[in-house]
């Protein structure tokens, strides 16, 4: 990153008191009474959710029978870690499952899934992906994408996908007709990833786990559950998948958790996947938790609220945002089932002033200037707005995307509604002082080429 100039924070002083500034240009003034009165709207049937889940996680804790005892933690082999324990048995019951293994040594929800894949894969086994291509990340993994050593591919792990229909839902048809006697798993992204289309509901999961366990029942149905945890009333363990992965840097995180991540479902999977994570014969019975299982055990249960912030936050910029006459999705009044909002710039330009914005408004490194960059596992260079303590949580906010057409940027997260709004709020005075809330103009900044002279030009 770097250095950038700092912007004033004395027009945002209104956001507290949730009414636009008479400073505010009129446009975004206009844009932020109308993404609040979306938000009123919203705001009941996010809290009822959220309530439930949270009846859900008390239960589950007091099913485990966490003691205050269980949260010192471990080190060493990790032996005999009530905490660690504590945790596998909450996050079991969460997701409607028999086993969970919740582990801070997972890097992110890739290696969770990876774990995951790799433990319940064998030489000569297919994937079928049902939502479409899978994200950059896990692309890598499967082989279908560069030359990383050690990938599904290389382990004669065969891999296709069927797009979702125009409707964005399971092409039933285009899986029964491309099914073969090698597939052993359907792979289903529940979030939208680095893709413009529509996560898929839980409603619509039920469904296809009916139409997968009557067609082909002895197929594992897996989940990548990144970014749905708790934001719906149930989970894939509830309507019968049989495994499941995601990241505790995330949703189930709380924005409290460091590292980790989780594979969850049928028992006989869970382990393979953890002696796959750890070793044959170890699996889940080792693992220090260091000073972390508090974190770890107290995330958790803050999860629901935080996650509850998160969807609030994201109606109210799909509604600012589009009301400022960009593209989102999904639109502000659309019903959720993963954190993320998408707003389409339209430019590299307009995409990294995006972001630019979005950092200078963040707790952490609002000084500095995010840049386009190579990250591991990407095709394409990113661009992140991500001022987080937990470096990449987009359980706290971040905004990022790769820097290809149609430029869009994929919003995460956020701990707090409140700081939300004036993030965004934030963000569009740092692009209206460049000349790029009318689309015009962004889209002039367009020229075929992204270079650093661009971004340097921005900062002066």
């Amino acid at each position: 990153m770097a250095e950038k100039f700092e912007i004033g924070t004395e027009q945002l002083d209104r956001v507290a008191t949730g009414e636009p500034d008479e400073e505010w240009p009129p446009v975004v003034g206009r844009a932020y009474a109308r993404a609040r009165a979306v938000l009123d709207k919203q705001r009941p049937g996010l809290e009822e959710i959220s309530r439930l889940n949270h009846r859900r996680m008390m239960e589950a804790f007091r099913g485990a029978r966490v003691a205050g005892s269980d949260l010192q933690g471990s080190t060493g082999y990790g032996l005999d870690d009530r905490g660690r324990e504590g945790a596998d048995r909450i996050v079991a019951a969460l997701m409607g499952a028999e086993c969970a293994l919740v582990r801070q040594q997972f890097v992110s929800g890739t290696h969770a899934i990876s774990a995951a894949l790799f433990g319940n894969l064998l030489p000569g086994d297919g994937v079928m992906s049902v939502t479409g291509l899978p994200y950059d990340t896990l692309q890598t993994v499967l082989g279908i994408r560069g030359e990383a050593a050690g990938s599904l591919a290389e382990y004669g792990v065969s891999f296709q996908s069927v797009e979702l229909t125009v409707e964005n839902d399971f092409d039933y048809t285009a899986i029964e007709k491309r099914m073969t006697p090698e597939i052993r798993m359907f792979l289903v992204q529940r979030s939208k990833g680095y893709a413009w289309q529509g996560a898929v509901n839980m409603g619509q999961i039920a469904e296809f786990v009916r139409f997968a366990k009557e067609r082909f029942p002895d197929r594992i149905i897996f989940v990548d559950n990144c970014y749905g945890e708790l934001v719906e009333e149930v989970e894939p363990g509830h309507v019968g998948a049989d495994l499941m992965a995601g990241s505790l840097i995330k949703n189930l995180g709380g924005t409290l958790m460091p590292s980790g991540g989780y594979v969850a479902g049928k028992r006989a999977l869970v382990e393979r996947a953890a002696a796959r994570f750890a070793a044959p014969g170890i699996g889940m019975k080792l693992g220090a938790t260091g000073d972390t299982v508090r974190l770890m055990l107290q995330g958790l249960y803050m999860s629901p609220l935080t996650v509850c912030e998160a969807l609030k936050g994201a109606v109210f910029a799909a509604a600012f945002w589009q009301e400022l006459g960009f593209d989102v999705n999904p639109g502000p009044e659309a019903a959720r089932t993963d954190i993320i909002q998408a707003v389409r710039l339209k430019s590299p330009g307009g995409m990294v002033a995006f972001c630019q914005g979005l950092q200078a408004g963040s707790p952490v490194d609002a000084h500095v200037c995010p840049v386009p960059g190579g990250m591991p596992g990407y095709a394409d260079e990113i661009i992140m707005a991500g001022g987080t303590f937990v470096q990449g949580a987009t359980s706290e906010f971040s905004a990022d995307g790769p820097l290809r057409p149609p430029y869009s940027v994929f919003l995460q997260g956020g701990c707090s509604c409140r700081y939300l709004e004036e993030i965004h709020v934030g963000a569009a005075l740092f692009m209206e002082g460049l000349g790029l809330l009318a689309m015009d103009n962004v889209k002039s900044m367009d020229n075929g080429q992204w270079t650093m002279d661009n971004v340097k030009s921005m900062d002066n």
